[in-house]
Formats: structure tokens, C-alpha cells, sequence
């Protein structure tokens, strides 16, 4: 009898593989200076592509972590637990140096080095990536207070996970959360209403509710409250230095659309302990300091989210046949995968020259800093506004297949729209560059000194500059204008990149669909006449 189920024409699982191996990745990261961590990369690369890392990752997504209030005696203990393979994630980040790496060994290049292993392994679970992100991200604000920062930097730094509510001093390794937003304000923390009061032993008495805190698993937390000077920082441990619990009350874990994994939450300051970081009235400076690189690593991801997707359509286009022949040989998926690529490509690009820019600031290159100020805030904006689209369009690839949960590509799509909001919403981060470049002049003049090095090299490129020059010819409604302007400073800086050291066939399709007239609304609208096999070959791993 001939059997009723024979399974034919299915890819194999995408598994085992160097996530790393991308030409555009390995280039980029030697050009900005990483070039010593690629031994390192490829080897995380190996750890993000394995079947067990995957395994993971697709386990805390469906086993979600649970809050505990109380003990089964009626004591408050406002804990979460998580699933062990969240740990294991948590342990590999922190190993290779994703927290505290660039802080611990600030050797040229290493904040580059850590954005490209976000790129390799962010995907394999991004839920767990926001503890890291804030980790990372919490050391220049902490550093506002030297006294503070010498008792808690170590543990930041330190390439170790200790899970556990201990307290922070006698802990292998720390984790930091970030605990800003609140329902009235959202975005506009100056509409904060969280009170700090202070004490006679130096520290605050903070009262308050937050709508959002990440990572409330965290050893310390930093967050804003109202002073009789101001909006102030404070920085918050679970555990007090004298052992006993921080009155830090987790009110609910947030449902969110995208990842499941990280327990986002409500928390309640009842009366909790802070110490002040930085001055009085001086919050949103010293904050800033930690959302600039939290910025950073939203388009970080947004690289890693279209490196991966791409992957995966890739993947299933050189094993899926349709109508006669393989996906990947038919013109209009073809199409489709070299546009998919185009993107892919530069954003990997821009993503590492923002990390470059961290680390010549950090160093006090003071036109690097002005740089990174305002192409920190434009490349959040259009690299996260484009993820989502980025995302469906890959999940499209594998047709039917991808629309089911175990391929794991809804996981990818759900999570795209998260970076375009976290840390400002698209208009937030267009008007944030507009008010980078009124506060600091000078930057306008860094970034064109950028644009200008690739001036002369393709004429679409050169058009889409004078464009961007009248722009700011009438700054009368510029509010109005700044999601247009802001778009068209984004695909410049990208389009800089490829034209002066990228593969010379993404770099003509770039600037004749990104920047020319000639890009149709949907993915795999390339005209005809472009070198296609060049853009889809040195797309992927060889052995995706």
C-alpha cells in the first residue's frame, strides 16, 4: 500500500550554520576598526546557528515567564521565574562581552566588535536581548556618579550571569533595567509625576508608579523621579546594601505583540530606596547618556532582524520548488531576494559605522560625537521603520510555511514594529534629529562632510544630496517636513557607505531604487538591467 503521508518539496531546517559568515558583516567589521573580534564573531555565529541555541530561543518564546507576587504564606516577594534555557541565553550574552565588553577592554573598535555579535545572535531570541541592552547601555550614565559607579560598574562589566535576588556587591555579574515611562507621559518624561525625596543619609525616598520597565529581573535599575529641582536619575537596587528587599512592587508583566520571552512590566515605587545619579534636575541628561546606546542597538537590531529574515528566505528558495523548478532560479522571487538583500546589506553597513562613531567619541573625537548624535537618531528612525515591512516581506517567501509559528517567522514579524517605538516612536526619533541638529549646529556640517565623501560617484546619489540641501533651504514648517527629511538622511548615509566600500552591484541597485525614481512600493520591483547574481551570492552564508 502506498504510504498516505510521504513528505516531499520541504526545506531542511535552517540549522548548524555560521550567522556570522555574511561577507557585508565581515567587511564592515574589519573597516570600522573590529576586525581583531572575528575569530570571536564566527564563533558565536557558530553558537547562534546551532539547533540548540534555536531550541532556546523558540522554547522561552512558548514558555513565557510567570510573576509572583507573594510567597504561599501572604509575603510579598514580587519575583519572576523564568525557563532555564532563558539563563542559557542570558549566560551566552554576558560571556561574549554583549553587556560589558566595550566598558571592561575599551580597546579601539569594541563597541563595533559587540554590535556585530548583536547582529549574529540578537535573533536567536530578542526578548533576552533587552536586560543586555540596558546593561550595556546603563555604564555612561552610571558613570555620572564615580562614587556610585565604583561599587556597581564591576559587577555590570563583568562577563558572568548570577541569577538571583542577592545582594549586587557579593553577585558574580549584574544585569541593569531601565525604569523611565509612565501612563501619562509616555515619551515626554518630563511629564514624569514619580517623587523623590530626600533623606538625611543621602539617599531618596521614591514614590511612584512606572507603565513600562524593562528587564524587572535586574539587580539595579535606573530611573527618573521628580525633585524640588527637577527631574532627577536615581539608581535603584532590588537589594539594599544591609541585605533586606527594595519596596520595588511588580504590579503585572505586560502582554505584548511581540516577544514573550522578557517579563516587560508595571512596577511600583512604595516608598523604595535611590541614590542620585548625576545632579538634581539634571534626569533626562544623564539618561540620555544610557538611551543614545539603547538607541543604537535598536537599529543594531533592525540590521540583525533583516539579516536573518533574509537567511531564512534564502534558505527556502534554494529547497522549495514551485511550477516546475527551485524558487531561487525563478526571475520574480529572485527579484524579490535581491531586494530584500539591498536592505540587509546597508543596514549592516550603517549599523557598524554608528558603532565606530561610539567608540572614536568615547575616545574624544568630538566631531564623531556630534555625528553620533544626530546619525544615532536617524538611523533608529528608518531602519526600524522599515523592519516590519523587511520582516512580512521575508515571512512571504516561505508562503504558507511561514505563516505557522514553528518556522519562526511570525516570532520575526511580531517583534519588527518593537524598535521604531522603544526608546521614542518614529515622530520622537524624526523630531529628536531635527532637535540634534538646532542644539548642536555644527553637526549639520559633520553630517555633509559624511554625505560629501561620496559626492561625484553616482548621479542618483548626487541628485538625492541637492535634494536634501534645499531642505534646509526653508526651515519654516520643518516640524512638519522632519519624517521626509529625516528618510532622506538615512538612505544618504547608507547610500555614502555603499558607494565607497561596498560590492559595486548593491551600490548601483541602492541608488537607482533607494535614491533614484526608479523603486516601486513592494519588495521585488528592481528594474531590470541589474547585476541580481552578485546581490543575492554574497547575500547569506555559504551554507544557509
Amino acid at each position: 500500500m502506498p504510504p498516505t503521508h510521504e513528505v516531499l518539496n520541504q526545506a531542511t531546517p535552517l540549522v548548524d550554520y555560521d550567522v556570522a559568515a555574511s561577507p557585508v558583516l565581515i567587511e564592515s567589521l574589519h573597516r570600522e576598526g573590529g576586525g581583531w573580534a572575528e575569530d570571536e564573531l564566527h564563533e558565536l555565529g557558530r553558537i547562534a546557528g546551532s539547533a540548540q541555541a534555536q531550541e532556546w530561543g523558540r522554547v522561552v518564546e512558548n514558555v513565557p515567564p510567570v510573576l509572583h507576587t507573594h510567597d504561599r504564606y501572604g509575603h510579598r516577594i514580587d519575583e519572576v521565574e523564568f525557563h532555564p534555557y532563558w539563563h542559557e541565553l542570558m549566560t551566552v550574552s554576558t560571556r561574549f562581552g554583549m553587556t560589558g565588553g566595550p566598558w571592561r577592554d575599551p580597546k579601539p573598535g569594541a563597541h563595533v566588535a559587540r554590535s556585530a555579535k548583536f547582529i549574529a545572535w540578537g535573533p536567536v531570541d530578542a526578548g533576552h536581548m533587552c536586560p543586555i541592552v540596558m546593561t550595556y547601555a546603563a555604564i555612561p550614565a552610571l558613570r555620572k556618579s564615580p562614587e556610585l559607579a565604583a561599587i556597581y560598574e564591576p559587577g555590570l562589566i563583568a562577563p558572568e550571569y548570577e541569577f538571583g535576588l542577592r545582594n549586587p556587591v557579593e553577585k558574580r555579574g549584574l544585569i541593569a533595567g531601565m525604569s523611565m515611562t509612565e501612563k501619562q507621559g509616555g515619551s515626554d518624561v518630563r511629564a514624569n509625576t514619580t517623587t523623590a525625596t530626600p533623606n538625611s543619609d543621602g539617599t531618596y525616598t521614591i514614590v511612584g508608579h512606572k507603565w513600562f520597565t524593562s528587564a524587572p529581573m535586574s539587580d539595579v535599575f535606573l530611573t527618573l523621579a521628580q525633585t524640588q529641582n527637577g527631574l532627577s536619575c536615581f539608581l535603584l537596587p532590588r537589594v539594599l546594601p544591609d541585605g533586606t528587599r527594595n519596596n520595588l512592587r511588580l504590579q503585572r508583566l505586560k502582554d505584548k505583540l511581540g516577544n514573550r520571552s522578557n517579563a516587560s512590566s508595571e512596577i511600583e515605587y512604595d516608598n523604595a530606596v535611590g541614590w542620585l545619579v548625576g545632579e538634581e534636575g539634571r534626569g533626562v541628561p544623564t539618561i540620555i547618556e544610557m538611551v543614545n546606546l539603547t538607541r543604537l542597538d535598536c537599529a543594531v537590531s533592525g540590521a540583525a532582524s533583516a539579516r536573518i529574515g533574509l537567511n531564512q528566505a534564502i534558505h527556502h528558495a534554494k529547497h522549495r520548488k514551485a511550477f516546475g523548478d527551485l524558487l531561487i532560479n525563478q526571475p520574480l522571487m529572485r527579484n524579490v531576494l535581491a531586494d530584500l538583500a539591498i536592505d540587509a546589506e546597508v543596514n549592516t553597513m550603517l549599523s557598524l559605522r554608528l558603532a565606530r562613531a561610539v567608540d572614536e567619541s568615547v575616545a574624544g573625537d568630538e566631531n564623531e560625537a556630534l555625528f553620533r548624535r544626530l546619525a544615532n537618531a536617524v538611523a533608529k528612525y528608518w531602519m526600524c521603520k522599515r523592519a516590519p515591512s523587511h520582516a512580512f516581506e521575508a515571512l512571504e517567501c516561505l508562503g504558507g510555511n511561514g505563516y505557522v509559528e514553528e518556522s519562526g517567522m511570525p516570532r520575526l514579524y511580531r517583534e519588527a514594529p518593537l524598535n521604531s517605538i522603544w526608546e521614542g516612536s518614529g515622530n520622537v526619533a524624526a523630531l529628536d534629529s531635527l532637535r540634534a541638529m538646532a542644539k548642536q549646529p555644527e553637526s549639520l556640517g559633520v553630517l555633509f562632510a559624511e554625505l560629501e565623501a561620496a559626492e561625484g560617484r553616482d548621479r542618483h546619489y548626487d541628485e538625492a544630496l541637492r535634494e536634501l540641501r534645499k531642505e534646509f533651504s526653508d526651515l519654516e514648517d520643518m516640524q512638519y517636513r522632519a519624517r521626509r527629511v529625516v528618510e532622506r538622511i538615512a538612505l544618504l548615509l547608507q547610500g555614502s557607505l555603499v558607494l565607497q566600500h561596498g560590492n559595486p552591484a548593491v551600490a548601483e541597485a541602492f541608488c537607482v531604487t533607494r535614491l533614484g525614481h526608479d523603486w516601486g512600493h513592494a519588495y521585488g520591483t528592481l528594474p531590470r538591467g541589474l547585476d541580481i547574481d552578485t546581490i543575492i551570492n554574497r547575500a547569506t552564508p555559504e551554507d544557509v
